[in-house]
């Protein structure tokens, strides 16, 4: 064991000790959760106009886990992928009109292949002072030592990858505003690395005062039941509340949440969410109209839709009162998915993903999926819908 991965293993085991008892932790089954599905499901994913390929799948090359960023302009996007499952860093493309249309991967510094076994997000952070950053991050190796780089000129040149001194499972898919922009909070977790059954995995969070650029200690705040909780975590609308979206990756609960009212100084105790949420690597976005959209792999053994990427449209309120929301819908089919498959078995390689929103109230989610049926490997495709749309159909349902 090398001394890095020694020191890793002390300090999350200390950690986690330290921390085990003194924090909101899951206690287990949450009485009155709702384990049935009964609101409506759209189905759009089968309308291939609206699908754009940014990656595609080869019988050799397994185009794997991305994420996505829309820029202040509202047009100029960007999306990061790995190769092969949890693959290296990188490739990184980029469009100029809202993500119809896709650049070939764009030359990337050589130490981004350096960062292994990761899944990449993406981040535009804005420091104290005005000055605007496109972040990529990812973990470098497991247990997970995250990394980041930034440019300042829309992709052409970047930072050298610079290790942030933070241990966690994924790169944080949420990093928010507060203070008004005087400070940011990133979440992530981890585990001990020597034990992929850790009893007492931890989420956390860090700040940073200078837009990204460095993070303090990790602070634990939730103690939850297995690997890669993977937080999403978003605002009410009035700013108040903070609500948090984790993963259950024993797979003997639903997914879970957890309530902050006071600027994420404090967290409540994880709770099960109802089936219709309940799924992996959620992400979240904020509509026109105040309600969410949350993307995610569907892992809910009462879906049927089981296995592929979907949506939930809702409230925050619908999240903290543990109602089901006002309906789902099947983003994008995965084809390694055979008909024979019950809801809760089978292939469900997909759900890495990102939600963007235009300005004309066009949704953009973006995954890898198995998009087509047949010997080529994972691609990177997007899907475009837009509420007024779906809601429609939901109406017919």
């Amino acid at each position: 064991m090398s001394f890095r991965s020694l020191a890793c293993l002390l300090a999350i085991s200390c950690s986690t000790l330290l921390h085990a008892e003194d924090v909101p932790t899951f206690a287990g089954p949450t009485p009155g959760t709702l384990r049935s599905i009964s609101i409506p499901t759209v189905d759009i994913s089968a309308d291939a106009p609206r699908h754009v390929i940014i990656a595609r799948g080869t019988e050799k090359e397994y185009q794997g886990h991305c994420d996505t960023v829309l820029m202040a302009d509202g047009r100029t996007m960007f999306t990061a992928w790995c190769m092969n499952h949890a693959g290296h860093l990188g490739p990184l493309a980029r469009s100029g009109d809202g993500g119809l249309t896709w650049s070939p991967p764009l030359p990337t510094p050589p130490d981004w292949l350096l960062v292994k076994t990761t899944t990449p997000v993406l981040h535009r952070l804005t420091d104290p002072q005005g000055t605007e950053r496109l972040f990529i991050f990812g973990g470098c190796d497991f247990p997970g030592n995250l990394r980041s780089a930034f440019s300042t000129d829309l992709g052409k040149t970047w930072s050298p990858m610079k290790e942030l001194g933070l241990v966690g499972e994924v790169a944080p898919k949420s990093i928010l505003s507060f203070d008004g922009g005087k400070r940011l909070i990133m979440w992530s977790d981890r585990r001990d690395p020597t034990n992929a059954k850790d009893l007492h995995p931890v989420v956390w969070q860090s700040e940073s005062l200078d837009g990204g650029l460095t993070w303090s200690k990790e602070r634990v705040i939730l103690v939850v039941p297995g690997q890669w909780a993977q937080p999403s975590v978003t605002k009410s609308d009035d700013g108040k509340q903070l609500v948090m979206l984790l993963r259950e990756n024993t797979r003997q609960h639903h997914s879970l949440y957890s309530i902050s009212n006071d600027d994420a100084r404090t967290w409540s105790e994880p709770k099960e969410l109802p089936a219709t949420l309940t799924g992996d690597r959620h992400v979240i976005k904020h509509a026109p109209d105040g309600r969410l959209v949350i993307a995610f792999r569907d892992m809910a053994k009462a879906s049927n839709t089981y296995g592929h990427y979907v949506a939930w449209v809702g409230t925050v309120d619908d999240i903290v009162n543990r109602r089901e929301g006002q309906y789902r819908i099947k983003l994008l089919h995965n084809t390694k998915r055979r008909p024979t498959d019950a809801p809760g078995t089978g292939n469900t390689d997909c759900g890495y993903s990102d939600l963007e929103l235009l300005g004309d109230g066009t949704l953009i989610a973006t995954t890898y999926i198995q998009y087509a049926a047949g010997p080529e490997k994972s691609s990177v495709v997007s899907t475009r819908f837009k509420l007024s749309e779906t809601d429609a159909l939901a109406k017919q349902r």
